[in-house]
């Protein structure tokens, strides 16, 4: 590897720009608000962006045009669910989650909007979210490092060990520096590089094997079987992975995102902008995968590296299609996807450690900027341990964020559902839906019961728990009367 190859110096200049923004992101913090959420400052554009951008990780260019190239369409069952479940968490959640967190003592943190919310004095709600927080993100967190690890290693042929320190590096540093501002910047630029990317691809492979007509007829003779939607699933199959869309009501770092917005009246314009940037993005990422099948059997002598590893589908294509310094700017998007997630999840680790723990239980009194800089150190301890989690080479980036994202969607998502619709949900209910959300999640996983994606069970004993918990007590009228407050100014602003 030369210094002066094209690819190097791109990414150099990619990471020195978002180094930059997370400079100019710390000279606007001044406080734990501005460092966690931002001030709750977002535009819509910036809302919806960087809401796309940190739940769009190193998976969508790695993981499913991976797994697209592997087993054909029948793997956007996927992707359909995706857009099903973001589309109804923004109609039913974003904007109902952004008034009550105000209402309920301008929560900055999920466990801190859990809290206020159920008036939980004990602190078992805190810790207990805080908890989850912190387990499942940490694994998150490591599959963005092995996305990272999994580019450096084949495009600058690193050693992997190299590459999981290389990778991490330059998130770690704006994360640390800038907090949410510098975050919710850097995916907004991520985010247009990102969609740039997955549109210009899939064309310049389709020109590259001879236009429509000859990328399917090569696709069909390598196996008809692809074009199928149905080959090789069953009603569970399928069940599994439209079911990812129920993870997005659970996700603390798509949630924070909502809760920072300027105001409610942000959220319908900032809807529409994220679920168009999403279905471009998530057609880009099946037509990579889909049409890469065509490119590499014409192209034998090329495919070892996607035969040894499918996930590199994407980046294969774009080093053996583009000139250097065009793939150097494709190459970013991986990048810009897996540092655009990995920041906005070591944020929200840091958060829940700052907020949840250091300032409720350790120092009440603590200024606003020993919190901020207790923020910094958090964010570093977060990182160190889920390179540790990633240090094995054998990880794959789907597999990782599955679990995670079943275990947020499971724990969370019926718990921040139903508290922005349903005024009876109590203290008990929220504390068993996390618990039994979780618990099934660990359980189904381990045992693997009937090859059932884990959310879905997870989700719906959850959702019972809370519902069959909270009728044996009932909500405070505090509870109530903040809840009815929120609902009408949410009502209002439509």
């Amino acid at each position: 590897m030369s210094v002066s190859n094209p690819t190097l110096i791109t990414f150099v200049i990619y990471i020195a720009a978002m180094v930059l923004i997370g400079f100019m992101a710390y000279r606007s913090t001044n406080n734990l608000s501005d460092y966690i959420l931002g001030g709750r400052s977002l535009g819509s554009v910036v809302t919806a962006l960087s809401a796309g951008a940190s739940d769009m990780s190193g998976w969508l260019l790695m993981g499913l045009p991976g797994a697209i190239y592997m087993s054909g369409l029948s793997e956007s069952w996927i992707a359909i669910g995706l857009i099903v479940g973001a589309y109804l968490n923004w109609l039913f959640v974003a904007g109902r989650l952004r008034v009550q967190t105000e209402h309920n003592g301008d929560a900055l943190t999920l466990p801190d909007y859990f809290s206020s919310r159920f008036e939980d004095n004990s602190g078992l709600l805190r810790i207990i979210s805080a908890v989850v927080i912190l387990v499942f993100f940490t694994i998150y967190c490591a599959s963005g490092i092995v996305a990272g690890a999994r580019l450096f290693e084949s495009t600058f042929g690193m050693s992997y060990e190299t590459a999981l320190w290389a990778g991490a590096a330059a998130t770690i540093a704006y994360t640390f520096v800038g907090g949410f501002l510098a975050v919710s910047w850097t995916d907004t630029v991520q985010a247009t590089l990102m969609i740039f990317a997955l549109i210009l691809t899939p064309v310049i492979v389709l020109i590259a094997t001879g236009g429509f007509d000859t990328t399917f007829a090569a696709i069909e003779l390598k196996d008809a079987g692809n074009f199928d939607m149905l080959k090789g699933t069953t009603f569970i199959g399928i069940i599994s992975l439209m079911g990812w869309g129920l993870g997005y009501f659970g996700q603390p770092h798509i949630l924070a995102r909502f809760m920072a917005a300027d105001s409610v009246k942000s959220i319908a314009k900032a809807r529409r902008i994220s679920m168009t940037w999403m279905i471009l993005c998530l057609v880009g990422t099946c037509a990579v995968g889909f049409f890469g099948i065509a490119y590499f059997s014409a192209h034998p002598e090329v495919a070892g590296p996607v035969t040894e590893n499918h996930e590199r589908v994407f980046i294969e294509l774009a080093k053996l299609l583009f000139n250097p310094w065009i793939a150097g700017v494709l190459l970013s998007a991986i990048l810009a996807a897996v540092m655009s997630t990995l920041s906005c999840q070591l944020l929200v680790c840091s958060s829940a450690l700052t907020e949840d723990f250091y300032k409720t239980f350790l120092r009440k009194g603590a200024s606003q900027m020993e919190l901020v800089w207790v923020g910094r150190a958090m964010v570093l301890l977060v990182a160190i341990v889920a390179i540790l989690i990633a240090s094995n080479p054998e990880n794959r980036v789907l597999g990782l964020v599955s679990y995670a994202w079943a275990g947020f969607g499971a724990a969370f998502g019926p718990v921040v559902l139903i508290s922005v619709l349903w005024k009876g949900m109590t203290r008990d209910g929220a504390l068993a839906g996390i618990l039994v959300g979780a618990i099934t999640v660990v359980v189904w996983k381990h045992f693997s019961i009937w090859g059932l994606y884990e959310i879905i069970p997870g989700f719906i004993l959850g959702a019972l728990a809370i519902y069959f918990v909270s009728k044996a007590g009932s909500p405070s009228k505090g509870m109530v009367s903040r809840f009815e407050a929120a609902d009408e100014a949410f009502k209002a602003a439509h």
